[in-house]
């Protein structure tokens, strides 16, 4: 192998890219003399693929337009570019740019809007606050409406005769109102009216005056004398019938006025009635005195009184479990009750109130008689007016035992239990319209 072919890079070496790499290795040669004119040198052998320059690029038009300055051109490949042109190149409007000579000549300022008002949206009137003779006769409806209806039916002729008077009193007497007042409106009718022409308005007009004359004398509130502390109130009556409820929004009364009250929780058989008299405690802020389920209930009475006292709360007020009138082991332990309170204050319970459910009708009378043989009931609260048609059974009761009414109820909320007024139920149970706020 001659020197030349030692001296050049081999295939491998070109492919691989270290011809550089055996041009360093390689020993440098002595230098000679030239004797003789140097031979010509061999041609170059051509680069390896990577390391052969590429080829000029020329400017080939495409649809994107040729590049505008130099930058580019270079950017491009393209060393040789032409030199930009002297002249200023065209404007480019800039939407951002607020110099005047950058605004676009034809454009002109719109013309400015005025700002739209905001839409005025009518705000809902507040509901009007109803008057408590407003509920109650809501509340009475259903009784007031079978009135109604019933005479409406029976006044068809405008001339009254007997026929006509006991249809109304088959009437008054279904609707519960008792005998005796079905009685003394008939009878008045005919003294008044017979054999004369009659409407409906002059028949619901005599109704609601015979009832306001019966109910008028029962109407009396409850009175928490200031001189006994505590006042004690016992609160009594079948299952069902409202006590807890009543409790609960007598209690709200009494707190609305800046009494203490102090609440316990007789209906020990029942763990619902502890919680539910529980709720009610929260949500007027008062103490509620409980014990076990199947615990002694004279004894959480005693108790009750004892704290009430020392503590000098103003009104206690004892729920009791609900009994049937006819379980006599069950209304002599409301007896019991009653006693164990007496010990306390010889006085107590200062008012034993029971709860009568109107929806009952005529079992309402068996109630208000073995209660206030076994209990010595004081007062009455009836409830539940708005779920009957037969409102007119407290006719009946004040009409037969004289106990005052206290309180009436037509709902669930707080505000549907008022001190009871015999105008307004008078009217509103006959479904006379009235003036009241």
């Amino acid at each position: 192998m001659s020197a030349e072919d030692k001296k050049k890079p081999s295939f491998w070496d070109r492919l691989l890219g270290r011809e550089a790499e055996s041009v360093l290795m390689r020993e440098p040669e002595p230098a000679q003399e030239p004797a003789t004119p140097p031979p010509a040198e061999p041609e170059p052998m051509p680069a390896p693929p990577e390391a052969q320059p590429e080829p000029r690029q020329t400017y080939e038009p495409d649809d994107a337009g040729p590049p505008e300055t130099q930058a580019e051109w270079i950017e491009a490949g393209i060393p040789d570019a032409p030199e930009p042109e002297p002249d200023t190149p065209e404007t480019v409007w800039d939407p951002f740019d607020a110099r005047p000579e950058n605004l676009q000549p034809d454009a002109e300022d719109p013309a400015p809007q005025p700002e739209s008002a905001p839409a005025v949206v009518a705000e809902p009137e507040p509901e009007k606050k109803r008057s408590w003779f407003q509920r109650l006769s809501e509340g009475l409806k259903r009784s007031s409406d079978n009135f109604s209806t019933s005479i409406g039916a029976v006044f068809t002729k405008r001339r009254l005769d007997e026929a006509t008077l006991q249809d109304l009193e088959d009437i008054l007497i279904q609707s519960d109102l008792g005998i005796a007042t079905a009685t003394a409106i008939t009878d008045r009718l005919r003294a008044e009216k017979f054999d004369k022409d009659i409407s409906t308005d002059e028949v619901r007009a005599v109704l609601a005056e015979e009832i306001e004359a019966v109910l008028g004398p029962v109407a009396l509130p409850l009175t928490v004398e200031g001189g006994q502390k505590p006042f004690v109130i016992l609160m009594v009556g079948v299952n069902g019938s409202g006590k807890t409820t009543t409790i609960g929004k007598l209690t709200a009364k009494y707190r609305e006025e800046g009494r203490s009250v102090l609440l316990a929780a007789g209906d020990t058989f029942r763990a619902a009635a502890v919680e539910q008299l529980q709720v009610w405690g929260q949500r007027t802020g008062t103490e509620v005195l409980t014990r076990p389920t199947g615990a002694d209930a004279a004894g959480l009475a005693f108790d009750a009184v004892t704290k009430a006292k020392a503590d000098g709360t103003d009104i206690v007020i004892i729920d009791t479990a609900g009994r049937l009138q006819n379980r006599a082991e069950l209304m002599d332990e409301l007896e019991k009750v009653i006693r164990v309170i007496g010990k306390v204050e010889p006085d107590a319970p200062h008012a034993t109130l029971l709860t009568l459910d109107a929806t009952t009708g005529q079992n309402a009378l068996n109630q208000v008689e073995i209660f206030g043989q076994k209990a010595g009931v004081t007062g009455l609260v009836m409830t539940k007016l708005d779920g009957t048609a037969r409102g007119g059974i407290l006719v009946a009761i004040a009409k037969t035992f004289g106990l005052p009414i206290h309180f009436i109820g037509v709902g669930e909320a707080i505000g549907d239990l008022e001190p009871f007024r015999a105008d307004e139920f008078a009217r509103a149970i006959v479904g006379q319209a009235a003036d009241r706020e």
